[in-house]
Formats: structure tokens, C-alpha cells, sequence
């Protein structure tokens, strides 16, 4: 068990079998990042406040959506005047991460500056390359999940087609509610061709801008960039009507639930936008096959 931070230390599954040195730490919170649900620590037990987040040490493995959580939890055991100990199996990798995250919200630093603190405590320490992955997207959103943004949405989809590569159960809550089942004020896409309500804009979803036509160098050699940077599709998060075609199936034609007349196309295994981006996985909606819908303000 080594001290990283003022009131915060990291450490193994072994040490919570040291009950003496948590207590003579001030430890007050254990937080367990582990595959393994944590045992009791006898009659001690009940002396100390604890959270366990069950995850594997696996690149594929999602531990951003639990980073703000575990903040809290850290945070509660230093304003309260005690410590908390973050451990995982071997303290290198789970539990690494989440401190990692810790500093970073903490004192607002970039990964590189807070992965280096951590291994200055703990040189031992390696997080795994999703892991990385993911406390750099942390960086990116400022160190505040915001599950309702583009960019946790996005990551989200992608967690799932690693996680599951047949496709044979997709959790409910990822389709977005069908807009033709309920009102919004927001901007809303219909079919072009029987107007029926297909996604809100806070469903699309972003991407950077690809190089253009050398990302089709297939199909045309000696294409230049110039004027081909341009995206004639919305990729959006997976909608409720667009259940069905799903499931079971990496990839396919998205057709109108209403009049059957094909809006686009997708594929859990990723596709080329028109800008020459890949997107991965890929919902796309042709957008001269849609119309975009706003609500013109009357008041005067």
C-alpha cells in the first residue's frame, strides 16, 4: 500500500488482509476495482466505507463510465479527514486507472501529467491500452462524463461492438427514444419521402473530417483532396424503430419504419464516410433522403 496523494493511497487485494496498517493510515474508504467481488473484512468490516466496480483487466473493459463515481467516492474518505485506498488484483493496471482519472479531475491535468505522478509513487504501474484510451477521452471531456454528449455516445457504441462481436444482445438503453413517439423542442429528421420522424439532433453523432478522396485511393488514384472533403450522411446513435434490424446482424440496409423506402445503411463493424473518415460502428442516414425539422420561434 503506497501514499500517491494526500489521503489516497493504491494498493493490492493483499493489503486489506493488513487490517492494523489501514487503520494506523486513516484508511476510511476501500474502493475495489475488481472482477472478484471483494470479502468481508471480519468484525472490522463495518468500520469502513466501500465500493466495488466490477471490471476486468481487459482492453475491452469499460471504466470511463465509473470514473466520476469513483471520484466521489475518493473525494468523501480526504474532505471527511480520512484516506481511501484504490486496489485491484496487483495494484498496476484497474486500479491505476482510477487514481489516474483522481488526479486528473482533481487538479485538471492532462493524462500524460497525472500518469506520471501516479508513477513516480508506483513506477511499477501499467494501465492497459483501453484504459489509456479512455483516460485520454476523459482529458478530452474536461473530466466530466456527460453520457448525453456525442462524444460518450460514440464511445459507448464502439465498448459495445468489442464487448459483444456477434451482436446477439444489445442493451435496450442504448437506442435513443423514437422521436415519433414523442414531442421535443429540439431539431428533428424525418423521411424525406412519407415524413415520418426518424432521430433528434441530439443524436447525431460527430466525427473529425477525413482527407477526402486519398481515403478512396481504390477507387481513384490519382484523386486529389481538393473539394472531396465533404459528408453527405448523419451517423447517428442507434434509434428505437431500428431494433429489429439489429439484432443478430453486422451490417445491413436502414430502411423508413413507415414507408420501407432505404434511408441508409449500417454495420457494427464500421464504414467510410463520404469526407473519408472511418467510423466505427457506423448508423448512416443519407441526408438527401432526410429533411431537417426546426421550431420557428413566433414570439414577438
Amino acid at each position: 500500500m503506497l501514499l500517491v496523494d494526500a489521503g489516497l493511497f493504491i494498493g493490492t487485494v493483499a493489503d486489506l488482509s493488513d487490517i492494523t496498517a489501514l487503520h494506523n493510515s486513516a484508511v476510511t474508504h476501500i474502493l475495489s476495482v475488481d472482477s472478484e467481488k471483494p470479502a468481508p473484512l471480519g468484525p472490522a468490516d463495518g468500520g469502513f466505507h466501500r465500493k466495488w466496480v466490477n471490471v476486468l483487466d481487459e482492453v475491452t473493459s469499460d471504466l470511463l463510465s465509473h470514473m466520476d463515481d469513483c471520484f466521489l467516492f475518493i473525494q468523501e474518505a480526504v474532505d471527511g479527514g480520512g484516506a481511501a485506498l484504490v486496489h485491484c488484483q496487483a495494484g498496476r493496471s484497474r486500479s491505476a486507472t482510477i487514481i489516474t482519472a483522481y488526479l486528473m479531475k482533481r487538479y485538471q491535468l492532462g493524462f500524460s501529467e497525472a500518469y506520471h505522478r501516479l508513477k513516480t509513487a508506483k513506477p511499477d504501474v501499467q494501465v492497459n491500452r483501453g484504459f489509456e484510451e479512455q483516460l485520454c477521452l476523459y482529458e478530452v471531456l474536461l473530466w466530466e462524463v456527460d453520457t448525453s454528449g456525442p462524444l460518450y455516445k460514440q464511445y459507448r457504441l464502439t465498448k459495445l461492438t468489442e464487448k459483444y462481436p456477434e451482436l446477439q444482445h444489445v442493451p435496450r438503453e442504448l437506442f435513443a427514444v423514437d422521436p415519433a413517439h414523442c414531442s421535443s423542442s429540439e431539431a428533428s429528421y424525418r423521411c424525406r419521402k412519407c415524413r415520418r420522424s426518424l432521430f433528434r439532433g441530439s443524436s447525431i453523432l460527430s466525427h473529425p473530417v477525413g482527407e477526402g478522396a486519398p481515403a478512396f485511393g481504390h477507387r481513384k488514384s490519382g484523386s486529389s483532396s481538393s473539394g472531396d472533403v465533404r459528408c453527405t450522411s448523419y451517423f447517428i446513435e442507434p434509434v428505437q424503430w431500428m431494433e429489429a434490424s439489429l439484432l443478430g446482424v453486422m451490417a445491413g440496409q436502414l430502411l423508413c419504419p413507415k414507408c420501407r423506402s432505404k434511408l441508409g445503411s449500417f454495420s457494427w463493424c464500421g464504414d467510410r464516410c463520404s469526407c473519408g473518415c472511418w467510423v466505427t460502428p457506423a448508423f448512416q442516414l443519407h441526408r438527401n433522403r432526410v429533411d431537417e425539422i426546426r421550431q420557428l420561434n413566433t414570439q414577438t
